[in-house]
Formats: C-alpha cells, structure tokens, sequence
C-alpha cells in the first residue's frame, strides 16, 4: 500500500509541474522532457509514471477535475442546509468558470485536453462519459426546482441542462481569452438563469 500511494502521489506532483507549465506558457509547445525540468525529475523518472504526453494529460484533467469537485461541493456545502435546485446550480456553474488562478489553469489544461482529443477516440472517451452525468445531474436539479413550483415544467429538459453546460463552456473561452471579464460572463450566466427560471431581473445569489 505505501508503494501505491507513493506512485500516486508522484504522478500528482508531475500534474502540477504540467499545470504550472499550462499557466505560465502553455501547453501547446510543451513536451515530456519540459514538464520533466519543471517537476525536477529526470525524463527517464517521468516516463515511468507516464508513458506518453497524452496519458499525462489525461491523468492531470482528472485530478484538476477532481478539485474542481471538491471546491464547487464546498461552495454548496456554504450556502444554506438545504440549498434550492437554483442555487446548486448557480454554484455548479460558477465552479466551472475560470474565475480565479487555479480555474483559469484548469480551463488551460482541458483546452489542450479538447484539442487533442478531437483527432484520439480514447481521450474522447472521457469527455463522452462525463458530459452526460453532468447533463443529468442538471437535469435532476431542474425537475426538482420544477417539483417546487420554481420552474415551468416544460423547462426542466435535459436540453436545458445541455444549454447551461454549453453557455458556460463558451464563456470559459471567452474569460481565457479576454473577450470577456469574469464579472461580465458571471452577469450572463445570470441572465440565463433569470430567463430560465422566468424571472424578470437576475438574481445573483439564485
């Protein structure tokens, strides 16, 4: 047992050397060797943890997306002892934006994460696998702010859900790349959330 948690650490603090590397330059033109020199570790001593980049970065989206759980269930956790649907939701979203430095390096490391996965079925894999169950739960939460009366039944859809997920994953793009302010793409997420609940003003704690 020692030994597993040993290699499992190891490989999380390879992650980070990666995620330090997504934040400062980039990931784009960054090899083995490089994250190596960052980590402090011989190449040889990387590529028994990782057989390749694409292996690497996988494992560094999970443990990114990993955290990213963790601070957005905390984030719920805060609001009340029983938070409505709408404000889980809220919560959710704004955990996913990059808002902050370690969400704008999470973005960073699954964009280079998308780009390869368009030309490679098994990276695909992972995002065909975990959009769905996030779909779901969405849609679980809507149905229920629609068995509370707060939400018109016809709008507690998974296509709804999907619309969220994807408002949100543009706005990400355009926070990374200064299109838009993280206040401006919260305002909208707002709006959404206002429009979709069929409020007539945006309501920024939901």
């Amino acid at each position: 047992m020692p030994r597993k948690v040993d290699h499992e650490a190891r490989r999380q603090e390879i992650s980070e050397a990666l995620c330090r590397i997504a934040g400062t330059r980039g990931l784009e033109g960054a090899s083995l060797r490089d994250v190596a020199a960052e980590a402090g570790i011989s190449l040889g001593r990387l590529q028994h943890y990782f057989g390749s980049k694409d292996e690497m970065l996988l494992f560094a989206l999970r443990y990114i997306n990993r955290l990213a759980d963790q601070r957005i269930r905390e984030s719920v956790a805060a609001l009340t002892d029983e938070p409505s649907p709408r404000q889980v939701l809220r919560a959710c979203l704004t955990g996913m934006l990059p808002l902050d430095e370690k969400s704008r390096i999470g973005m960073m490391v699954g964009a280079a994460y998308y780009t390869r996965a368009i030309h490679d079925e098994d990276l695909r894999a992972e995002a065909k696998d975990g959009i769905p169950k996030l779909c779901a739960f969405f849609t679980d939460q809507l149905r229920a702010a629609a068995e509370r009366g707060e939400l018109a039944p016809d709008r507690a859809t998974e296509d709804e859900a999907m619309l969220l997920i994807s408002l949100v994953d543009g706005l990400s793009a355009y926070v990374l790349l200064d299109v838009h302010t993280a206040e401006q793409a919260l305002r909208l997420l707002d709006r959404q959330l206002a429009r979709l609940f069929g409020d007539e003003e945006p309501h920024a704690g939901g």
